[in-house]
């Protein structure tokens, strides 16, 4: 993923327009809420996933549940999707209303 010029390689998170390189969740290919508090601490209107190239991480019922009651959509793709959909709702609606968390392997 390259972003104003410098390629990561490695999973990160987009939050408030500030990229937060080298993300690792706790359970690796099933995101956690605790994977993802400071980005719920930032209170998006929206947070779009990148799941892997091949769709590999999961999103359990319980965190997108938990993601809506505190007013957080979340919208999931497989990365190269997921990084359009970003990029395209960052544009429409700024940088504290939209962050993004990518899984950039598998």
């Amino acid at each position: 993923m390259t972003i104003q010029g410098h390629t990561y390689t490695s999973d990160l998170k987009i939050i408030r327009g500030e990229i937060h390189p080298n993300w690792w969740r706790k359970e690796g290919h099933s995101l956690c809420l605790e994977d993802i508090k400071d980005i719920t601490e930032a209170m998006p209107k929206l947070l779009i996933v990148g799941l892997g190239a091949y769709g590999v991480m999961k999103i359990p019922s319980t965190v997108m549940e938990e993601l809506n009651s505190l007013g957080i959509e979340c919208r999931a793709f497989p990365t190269a999707e997921a990084v359009k959909v970003f990029n395209q709702l960052f544009k429409e609606l700024g940088k504290d209303q939209v962050s993004g968390a990518f899984h950039l392997t598998c």
